[in-house]
């Protein structure tokens, strides 16, 4: 039998939309974090790798992947400065979060992408302010909370964007 990505219902939290600045920015990643496994439902491994767009070797896994490792740069490595290995990408294969994703690894990678969100929701929680500086640096210079957020919120609205072209061009299916 072939795996298929789970359905789920639409749990994507109501915005407050007169939140303050850190409740808000949460609201916002949590709010991108639930539309990925919207965007990837239903579709079996074949389809998750599939690159649909001429040009172009993006796949909704591979995204799915970038964004576990998205997760666990800015989440782990640097607010904590936990120098945690790569999942995904390494020295030889430097796009293998986008590129080396298969059938057989999807089911996994789909899971790991869920724990690391849960991992970084726990070090998002010990957090008081946008103010607070990360413990590690972004090129040896020192990072807020505040541009983290942000940098995280434009990252997941800009793949979520690349994950609804790709997931039309695989099956039809559009939404928000």
């Amino acid at each position: 039998m072939t795996w298929t990505a789970p359905e789920v219902a639409d749990e994507r939290p109501d915005l407050d939309m007169t939140a303050d600045e850190l409740p808000g920015l949460l609201e916002w990643l949590e709010m991108y974090r639930a539309t990925v496994p919207l965007k990837v439902a239903g579709l079996t491994g074949e389809e998750l790798c599939r690159q649909p767009v001429p040009g172009s070797t993006l796949s909704l896994l591979g995204v799915v992947r970038h964004l576990t490792e998205v997760e666990r740069y800015w989440l782990t490595d640097v607010l904590l400065d936990d120098d945690s290995p790569d999942l995904y990408s390494h020295r030889e294969a430097p796009e293998g979060d986008f590129e080396l994703g298969t059938p057989q690894s999807a089911p996994a990678d789909l899971e790991r992408f869920d724990d690391e969100v849960a991992q970084a929701r726990r070090h998002l929680a010990e957090v008081g302010s946008v103010d607070e500086l990360a413990k590690g640096l972004r090129h040896g210079k020192p990072v807020n909370v505040r541009w983290i957020l942000v940098h995280l919120v434009e990252e997941y609205a800009r793949h979520l964007g690349h994950m609804d072209m790709l997931r039309g061009a695989v099956d039809g299916r559009l939404g928000y």
